[in-house]
Formats: C-alpha cells, sequence, structure tokens
C-alpha cells in the first residue's frame, strides 16, 4: 500500500497559482525550507539571492495567517511539513530570426503549494526550555553585569580599586542548572553577594586586627 501523497499531506496550507517562474527554479528554492520550523524557513527566505524567494516567502506568511485565523495555533509553533512546485500553463511567444525563420519561446508558470503543520509537544516542550534557560542566562549575566559596575563605583568612590567579584558565582548558579523562575535566580544572587559581603567584611577585620596589633 502506498503512502499518503505529498497533495494529500494533513496541514494548513497556502496556494500560488500561475507563479511567472518555472517550476525547476521554484523546486530548488523549496528544498532549502522543507522540513524547518517557521521562523527559520523565515530568515532563509529573507536573505536568499534567489528572486523566486520573495514569492514562496509570501506563500509562507500566508499559510502561517491561515493557521493562526483559522485553527488559532501562533506561528511559532508550526513547522513546513511539506511544499512543492507543480507545473503551470506555459505561454508560448516567438521571436523573428534569420532568413524568415521564427523561434519558440517557452514562459514557464507553476503552481507553489506551502503546507504548515503544528510541532509535536516534545519538540515544543524541548524548544521552551531552551529559550526559558536562555532567557535566565542572560539574566544572570545582566544582573551581574550590574552589581559589578555598583561595586567598582562604590570602590572608586572609596578610593581602592579592589571589588568583590561574584560573576564567576552567578554564573556558576546558572552552570549548574539553575534555571527556574526570576524569583529564585534573584535570590540566589543576592545569597552570592551576601556571602561576598561577609568575606570583604572578614578581610576588613583581620586587616584591622593585624593594624592594632603592630601598633
Amino acid at each position: 500500500m502506498t503512502g499518503v501523497k505529498t497533495n494529500e499531506r494533513p496541514g494548513i496550507r497556502a496556494v500560488l497559482k500561475n507563479s511567472g517562474v518555472s517550476a525547476y527554479k521554484a523546486r530548488e528554492v523549496l528544498d532549502l525550507i522543507r522540513g524547518k520550523d517557521y521562523q527559520r524557513a523565515s530568515e532563509i527566505l529573507e536573505y536568499c539571492d534567489r528572486e523566486v524567494a520573495t514569492v514562496i516567502g509570501k506563500v509562507l506568511h500566508s499559510a502561517a495567517a491561515n493557521a493562526f485565523h483559522n485553527d488559532g495555533i501562533e506561528a511559532e509553533e508550526l513547522f513546513v511539513s511539506a511544499c512543492y512546485a507543480d507545473e503551470g500553463t506555459t505561454l508560448k511567444r516567438w521571436r523573428p530570426r534569420a532568413r524568415g525563420r521564427a523561434t519558440r519561446i517557452r514562459k514557464r508558470t507553476c503552481h507553489v503549494t506551502v503546507i504548515v503543520s503544528r510541532m509535536p509537544d516534545e519538540e515544543l516542550n524541548r524548544r521552551r526550555a531552551r529559550v526559558a534557560a536562555e532567557q535566565a542566562d542572560r539574566r544572570a549575566r545582566r544582573v551581574a553585569g550590574a552589581r559589578r559596575q555598583g561595586r567598582a563605583s562604590a570602590a572608586a568612590k572609596a578610593g581602592t580599586s579592589e571589588a568583590p567579584a561574584v560573576d564567576e558565582q552567578v554564573l556558576g548558579i546558572v552552570a549548574a542548572g539553575d534555571t527556574g523562575e526570576a524569583t529564585d535566580l534573584d535570590a540566589a544572587v543576592e545569597h552570592a553577594l551576601a556571602g561576598s559581603e561577609d568575606e570583604q567584611a572578614e578581610s576588613d577585620d583581620d586587616a584591622a586586627g593585624d593594624e592594632e596589633t603592630s601598633d
């Protein structure tokens, strides 16, 4: 028993009839986005140097709009499950040549079809977890940078260049897998900063004790 035909695959589709480009040229670009997610496919078509990529990009956006309008599926959850180009009507023209002869000009057209479907739940959960981890990493780096600048400015006002570094501790928290809620991350950062402040205070007390002993 044969499998499902390409034009019978389930999904939300958009079709462009009688596009003024040959099917061969359209298929070369369609091969680049087949199986890609919507965002990646849009980027490929945007930076592709083929003229037909602009036409295929409009068809892709139309399919995503159909999915959102008809089924309520967000564009971030879609991927290109199938895309193909069929031969369309060929326009025949004539060009005069030498000695009273004529040469036929064939103006090819094609029908472009793009089918998008919702990604599996496992893939969506994996992507969301990766995005959450990246956001937590950026947040940790931003907080560490702000704390470092504050420590450096305070040390400059105090007339010393020493400032406790907590970047390594904050980045270590993220590397250890602590990518939970933002409140948990803030608490971890505050804990690291408190520990650094305690260490700084102890070092100051030790330095003061050494000075008294020397006196």
